[in-house]
């Protein structure tokens, strides 16, 4: 998160521009790859965080589109664009799927608004996901996005980014009051492992940006008070609803998850 209106400052670290380069993207300075190399040197196995997180966006957005008859999505802090962006996800399944990014990041708006020229079911609000009445009522969003019918509301590791002050159960509160049963919404979010990576990978993004929280099982749950969470639940994202591979994969019992690949939960909710 970063001021609205703000100019990109090369000086000052971005959260996106960060993830950005954890996923090895190039849209990136020499301060958020300091950032990242406290996270590749002095927490190795960390980056595990971003790769699990992105593939599980990739795994909800696809089943969404393919067994709910959703094409409509908000993708809230969504972030530089990487590989299989939401928008490409849901259209490779329906290329009439239409998505809604939202975010205040300067260099996330530059990129945003290249992605509107080559792609008109899309569209980048400018809005902090802090005020959801700002992006409700935004006039692009509500070009776009038909709130008489099923909507997808992506929670894709920003909740985390939202102080206990800033009331982030309130965010997803208004949005379950403002869309229609058969909505469905997708979470992810850093899970409190209680031990040293999780408070050291806490410490930092805190002393950087003076935000980051991360939450029980049970706090991330809360937040999702008022929907039915599907199966298998509020899990790490590595084993949420993991991809069928000829290969031994990850929650198959060959193998025990890293405590990195432990520190990212993801789940994924239906309003009744």
């Amino acid at each position: 998160m970063t001021d609205h209106g703000s100019s990109i400052d090369p000086n000052k670290p971005s959260i996106a521009r960060v993830y950005d380069y954890l996923l090895g993207g190039k849209d990136n300075y020499a301060v958020d790859r300091e950032i990242g190399d406290v996270f590749k040197r002095d927490l190795p196995g960390s980056v595990a965080i971003a790769f699990a997180n992105r593939s599980a966006l990739t795994r909800a957005i696809g089943e969404i589109v393919t067994t709910t008859g959703i094409r409509q999505f908000i993708d809230l802090g969504s972030g530089l664009p990487t590989a299989d962006n939401v928008h490409q996800v849901a259209q490779r399944h329906d290329p009439e799927s239409r998505v809604v990014y939202v975010d205040i990041d300067p260099q996330v708006l530059v990129h945003g608004r290249a992605l509107l020229e080559e792609n008109e079911r899309t569209r980048v609000v400018p809005v902090d996901v802090r005020d959801p009445e700002g992006v409700f009522t935004h006039p692009d969003t509500l070009e776009l996005i038909d709130f008489d019918q099923p909507v997808a509301v992506v929670f894709s590791a920003i909740l985390h980014h939202v102080n206990d002050e800033e009331d982030p159960a309130a965010i997803v509160r208004y949005w379950r009051e403002r869309v229609p049963s058969g909505s469905h919404f997708f979470v992810s979010h850093f899970r409190s492992g209680n031990n040293p990576e999780t408070e050291e990978a806490e410490r930092v993004l805190q002393q950087t940006f003076g935000r980051g929280r991360w939450r029980t099982d049970a706090e991330i749950e809360a937040l999702l008070d008022g929907l039915e969470i599907l199966e298998p639940g509020i899990v790490p994202a590595s084993l949420w609803r993991p991809e069928v591979v000829d290969s031994p994969r990850i929650g198959d019992g060959e193998r025990e998850l890293t405590v990195w690949e432990r520190l990212i939960a993801a789940g994924l909710a239906r309003k009744p």
